[in-house]
């Protein structure tokens, strides 16, 4: 299980898909608003002067020196919902984001967020 105490240490880390192709870098995690625990992180690839932020699950990922090793192909990743480097998921795009890795999307009980940036 990976510890959300160690979130801050992930900042800029590369992510890597199982094969240890390198997808970009960790931008920032999102955690589900139910348990607190580390969700999804948002990955920053592209061109250095025109990269974007996709989302991928943590399930399943490992941390390593320099590295957050996910359970999702560079391919999957690179081709999930994302937002501009500046931005904030909207709720209504929330959704997509599970949906795009087969995932069950469940908010709250009064229509609450299921992520949050942390």
């Amino acid at each position: 299980m990976i510890q959300t105490a160690d979130i801050r240490e992930w900042r800029d880390q590369d992510v890597v898909d199982p094969d240890g192709h390198k997808i970009g870098e960790l931008e920032s995690v999102y955690v589900d608003t139910s348990t607190d625990e580390p969700a999804m992180a948002t990955v920053r690839v592209g061109l250095p002067t025109r990269h974007r932020l996709v989302f991928v699950p943590l399930e399943g990922a490992t941390v390593g020196p320099g590295y957050v090793r996910v359970a999702h192909d560079r391919k999957l990743v690179k081709q999930s919902p994302s937002i501009g480097p500046d931005d904030v998921l909207p709720f209504e795009d929330e959704e997509a984001v599970f949906r795009h890795y087969g995932l069950a999307y469940e908010p709250g009980a009064n229509g609450e967020r299921q992520l949050a940036r942390r």
